[in-house]
């Protein structure tokens, strides 16, 4: 693969992280959730080889925690174990 085409790819890949943290931003919104830290790390964007992006969901404090769970408990998508 040639520097060019490791270029693209990274370009393509790192596009489409950011698109999925946009998404995500929307679908925490849209359910009262908001993850300040919620972005596209930068340690793996850093590289010259073409590997996928990490989406950093970040830190969050323990009131977003909680209604993250509710969120997820009521879309039928959490254990309710405690």
């Amino acid at each position: 693969m040639t520097i060019k085409e490791r270029r693209v790819a990274m370009e393509g890949r790192v596009r489409a992280a950011e698109d999925a943290v946009a998404r995500l931003k929307e679908g925490f919104s849209g359910v009262g959730i908001t993850l300040p830290s919620l972005r596209i790390d930068p340690v793996t964007c850093a590289g010259s080889d073409p590997v996928s992006p990490l989406v950093d969901l970040g830190r969050c404090n323990l009131d977003t925690a909680l209604r993250l769970s509710v969120v997820l408990e009521e879309q039928g998508l959490a254990g309710h174990g405690r």
